[in-house]
Order: structure tokens, then C-alpha cells, then sequence
């Protein structure tokens, strides 16, 4: 076999997501993409906001030479002066924009980070149910995911991290607003996330980072917000993207920042310096650090995905399942009527309805359900979800 034995296993470990796109892909040119109901991809649908147009026109007339060149491996300086502003706002702490790397997106933003931090073999906490690809970043970089699971609502249980904490510990991940669940920590609990993580670290004698994946932080409901880590632990590093904010996925532009105070500052900004560089990425796209400077304080219309959630919320209600009503990003994550969260999905499909199943999640008994898709396919989705259901309570599966 030409390909290595790794990718082998990692082809077929691989996403679940890409799964069952691939098979909505396939479902639709059987049956005609209007008879499919497709919640697999988080891939945004909301067209950027009229300003990105506007903004990429006027900066895409420049010819000046040189304009498209390299810059510092980190992003353009300007560019970086621009988001920390903002930054400031959002973590409550004063951020320069030589505490801020532009990224390949948020993924590219993560593998640097890791690249910078992890030694062969030490673990990183991740807190199920996560964005299933956290674990090949990890690989990618000798890390080792030790996974923790959140509670009954998917909020942070201390406690379990607290057990799961060792000597090999180098740093915790959390997503919130979180994909899969929806669900945003409380400024309360990553206050004591934070102090256990300190009082862990001294124990130890080690650093244990707390790494904020963010890219949903502007799409938020019911008025909420999401509190910022910085504030909360300073040994702290946000990395984010403007992938779904600005429905921008394709272009892969994002950011990470580090805490102005975090330990060895200089040291650990040269080197996710250097791992921007030497992991291929050279340094982020020049066109959109252009772009995404000027548009700070610009997201897409977060109304549409707040009345989706509710269209969606009615729909799974009244066809009798349960689930914890997402309070940020475009996702619902219910408890599968059956066990195998599997066989549940296949159900699912008999009715030409596409979700991903909870186990590509760490979270098995579950399934994901992405609502950045038309209202019409939401709709037009409630007769199959209550067929399913009937199914899975007769045992005819």
C-alpha cells in the first residue's frame, strides 16, 4: 500500500461529518436535492454582509506592486492592531497587536498552537462532545487527547476535569458558543475553571493552558453572550476564525491571541511564529487580512439563525425528542430515541433526512443537527422527524 498504515486508520476513523455529506451528496441525485432535508455540513448559507462586497472591491482595485507580497509570518502588523482592539473589548483584558497572529482559519490557528506547545505525548483535555478533527490536530503534533465529558446539559463538570488533570497535562480546549451542543460557558465557571487549572499547574509544577476555539462567538441568542477566558485565566490563548461570523469558510482566514501576561510571552510568540511558518501555512492570506480589518464589529444577520433555532426547536418538540435548546452557534444536539445513535441516523435517511450520529462526537446517544440551511428545508423536515421517531418506538428498526 503506497499510503502510510496512520492515514489508513485515520481514513477510516474520519469525520462523520464528511460522511454523511458525502452521502447527502449522493441522496440528492437520487431523489433531487428538494427531497432531501440535509443538517450534516455546518457550512454557513447566509451570504457575507454587503460591506465584505464592498470592502473586497475597493481593495481588490489596488495594483500598487508588492501588494500581494509576503509580510511578517504573523500577519500584517496594521491588521493586528485593528483585531486587538477589538479583542480587548470581547476578553476584557488589554491586548497588543503583537500579542496576535493572523491564522489559515481557526484549524490552521489550532495546529499552530499546538505545534508551539505539545511535547510527544503530552495531553490535552477535550470536553465532550468536540469537533471531532480536534483529535488529528492533536496527532499531528504528538499530542494525546484525553477526553472528559460535560454534564447532563453539556456545561463544564469540574470535577471530572479536575480528576482528569495530570502531570502530562499541557492544556484544555474548550469550545463555546460549542459544536456540537450550542451550548456557552458562564463567566462563573470558567472563573473556577481557570483557579483549578492555576492550582493544578502549581501542584504539578507545570503550565496548563486554557485554548479557546471561537469562530461562533457572534452568534448568540436570547440576548447572551460569551464571556472571555482572558479574564478568567491568564496563562489563556483564543483562537477564532471568521469562517461562520462573516460566512467567510472557504476564504480560511483567522486569528489567535495570547494573554498579555501569559508565561514566557516572547518566547511562546516566536515560536507559534515560527510553527505559522514552518507548517506551510507562510503566513495568512494577504487579501482577506486586508478584508476582515476593516470589517471589525461586522457579522452576518444572527436573526435568521436565531429564527431557524426556534422553527427547528417547535419541530423536534412536538415530534417528542429531547434536547437542550442551543444558546449560540446553528446547531441542536438531541438524544437519539435509540441507543445506537448509528441505527437512529439510518432511520433518518429512510425519511431523506441527513444528521450526523453523536458517537463522531465522543458524545454517543446523540445526533447533531445543523441549521444553517434554508427555512423551507426546515419546514418541510417535521413530517419525516415524527416518522422516525414512530419507527424507534416500535423497535422495527
Amino acid at each position: 500500500m503506497a499510503i502510510s498504515e496512520k492515514m489508513q486508520l485515520f481514513g477510516r476513523k474520519s469525520s462523520w461529518i464528511r460522511k454523511m455529506f458525502e452521502e447527502g451528496a449522493r441522496m440528492k441525485a437520487e431523489f433531487g436535492a428538494d427531497n432531501v432535508c440535509d443538517f450534516s455540513l455546518g457550512n454557513p448559507d447566509l451570504p457575507p454582509p454587503p460591506q465584505f462586497t464592498e470592502v473586497i472591491r475597493r481593495i481588490t482595485a489596488d495594483e500598487r506592486p508588492g501588494v500581494h507580497g509576503y509580510m511578517p509570518n504573523g500577519g500584517y502588523p496594521w491588521v493586528k492592531e485593528a483585531l486587538a482592539a477589538k479583542m480587548s473589548t470581547e476578553q476584557g483584558v488589554t491586548i497588543a497587536g503583537s500579542d496576535m497572529l493572523m491564522t489559515c482559519g481557526a484549524a490552521g490557528g489550532l495546529n499552530v498552537v499546538f505545534k508551539a506547545l505539545l511535547n510527544p505525548g503530552e495531553e490535552v483535555i477535550l470536553l465532550a462532545p468536540y469537533f471531532v478533527e480536534y483529535n488529528f490536530y492533536l496527532d499531528n503534533h504528538g499530542g494525546v487527547g484525553r477526553t472528559v465529558n460535560t454534564d447532563g446539559e453539556f456545561n463544564l463538570d469540574l470535577g471530572a476535569i479536575e480528576a482528569a488533570i495530570s502531570a502530562n497535562t499541557k492544556a484544555i480546549v474548550i469550545n463555546s458558543p460549542n459544536n456540537p451542543t450550542g451550548q456557552i460557558y458562564d463567566a462563573e465557571s470558567l472563573a473556577a475553571l481557570g483557579k483549578l487549572l492555576e492550582t493544578a499547574g502549581r501542584r504539578f509544577g507545570t503550565v496548563i493552558y486554557l485554548i479557546a476555539d471561537e469562530p461562533y462567538r457572534k452568534i448568540v441568542f436570547d440576548g447572551g453572550s460569551v464571556p472571555g477566558v482572558m479574564a478568567a485565566c491568564r496563562n489563556s490563548i483564543v483562537v477564532s476564525s471568521y469562517s461562520k461570523d462573516l460566512s467567510l469558510p472557504g476564504e480560511r482566514i483567522g486569528y489567535l491571541a495570547v494573554h498579555p501576561e501569559i508565561d514566557a510571552k516572547a518566547e511562546l510568540i516566536d515560536a507559534l511564529t515560527l510553527a505559522n511558518r514552518i507548517l506551510g501555512f507562510v503566513n495568512a492570506p494577504a487579501l482577506m487580512q486586508r478584508v476582515v480589518a476593516e470589517l471589525q464589529g461586522v457579522t452576518v444577520d444572527t436573526a435568521v439563525y436565531a429564527r431557524r433555532r426556534e422553527s427547528f426547536c417547535s419541530i423536534l418538540r412536538e415530534a417528542g425528542y429531547t434536547f437542550t435548546a442551543p444558546k449560540g452557534a446553528f446547531y441542536i444536539f438531541p438524544q437519539s430515541p435509540l441507543a445506537d445513535d448509528v441505527a437512529f441516523i439510518a432511520l433518518l435517511q429512510e425519511q431523506r433526512i441527513l444528521a450526523v450520529p453523536g458517537v463522531g462526537f465522543g458524545a454517543a446517544g446523540h445526533f447533531r443537527l445543523a441549521f444553517c440551511v434554508e427555512d423551507e428545508v426546515i419546514r418541510r423536515s417535521a413530517e419525516g422527524f415524527q416518522k422516525a421517531m414512530a419507527k424507534a418506538k416500535e423497535g422495527n428498526v
